[in-house]
């Protein structure tokens, strides 16, 4: 029996999706959550689930960043994202972070218990229309340009911190950085502990990678 973690910011969703999923003989849903904080409040003091559906866009902690707060803290617990969201370069950068799965809250309900069985059995499933989307568009999608202020509004990164993060890539020193932009040492400092807690990456080293993955540093 494979445990399910539901963290949706609608409780008619959760509601509705945990019905749905305790119909299945192998599959039972330990709680819901409404955004990513309340999920991980839930990790953090209880049994672990095998699976995860999330949905992206919640408040207070959204899926993404969800997302790569779990595969860092709790690798081996699967991840599928089921949301309305059908963005390319998201759903991209969704499966980059390491989850599963992504499901269209728009598929049949038939659809989206079959994803679910393709990652319990330990492979990776993408909507059928997303898949269709994104095979027809792949030139149109691999020329985009990722939006850098929608990824640090996503982060709640500032300009600031963003000048700090590319004199980090750099390989300055946080005395150096102080010099350079006229702050204190330690506001550097401070500045560099929020990005390390605000990209979820475990050290220095993950921050610089976090910063040329998403584009941020070129």
């Amino acid at each position: 029996m494979k445990q399910l973690l539901l963290v949706d910011d609608h409780t008619l969703v959760r509601s509705g999706f945990q019905l749905i999923l305790e119909a299945q003989e192998d599959i039972t849903v330990i709680a819901g959550a409404e955004n990513g904080q309340r999920a991980l409040d839930y990790l953090k003091g209880a049994s672990r689930p095998d699976i995860i559906l999330t949905d992206i866009h919640m408040e207070v902690m959204d899926g993404i960043q969800f997302i790569q707060v779990v595969k860092r803290d709790y690798p081996d617990i699967k991840i599928i994202v089921l949301s309305m969201e059908d963005n390319i370069q998201i759903i991209q950068e969704v499966l980059n972070l390491g989850a599963e799965g992504y499901l269209s809250k728009d598929s049949n309900v038939e659809e989206i218990l079959f994803g679910i069985q393709q990652v319990i059995r330990g492979e990776h499933y993408v909507s059928a229309a997303l898949s269709i989307e994104l095979i027809k568009n792949l030139p149109k999608y691999a020329h985009l340009e990722v939006d850098r202020t929608e990824i640090m509004r996503r982060y709640d990164i500032s300009e600031r911190e963003l000048s700090v993060l590319e004199l980090i890539a750099e390989g300055h020193t946080n005395a150096e950085i102080a010099d350079q932009i006229y702050l204190s040492k330690r506001t550097v400092e401070g500045h560099r502990q929020q990005l390390i807690e605000k990209t979820g990456s475990k050290n220095t080293a993950g921050l610089v990678r976090f910063g040329f993955q998403k584009k941020l540093l070129i």
